[in-house]
């Protein structure tokens, strides 16, 4: 089962509020979801992302893409860092591990 992070809206017309949903890739965009992870509100000032930065971890090292919205919500979050260090950190790591080595 292919697994996908992203967007499931609700609200009122014209009032979209959206959980980050973990789904099966073949699912409705608004149909069954394995799991809630958090939630968008694009209409505060400024827009509210509340992600629960575990369960987006746990699912993305499981395999899970996200889409493009959600993965965007994910930097502003802090779990894509987390998921995908910057290649600063990669030099760092590298780095780190040809010195001691030595």
């Amino acid at each position: 089962m292919a697994v996908r992070l992203r967007l499931m809206r609700r609200g009122k017309k014209k009032q979209p509020t959206y959980r980050v949903v973990a789904t099966d890739r073949r699912s409705a965009r608004d149909g069954r979801f394995i799991e809630s992870i958090g939630y968008y509100d694009p209409r505060q000032e400024p827009s509210l992302v509340n992600i629960d930065n575990e369960k987006a971890l746990k699912w993305l090292r499981n395999g899970a893409q996200p889409s493009e919205r959600v993965e965007k919500l994910l930097k502003i979050s802090g779990a894509w860092d987390e998921f995908k260090p910057s290649s600063s950190r990669l030099e760092d790591l590298d780095a780190a591990s040809t010195g001691s080595s030595s």
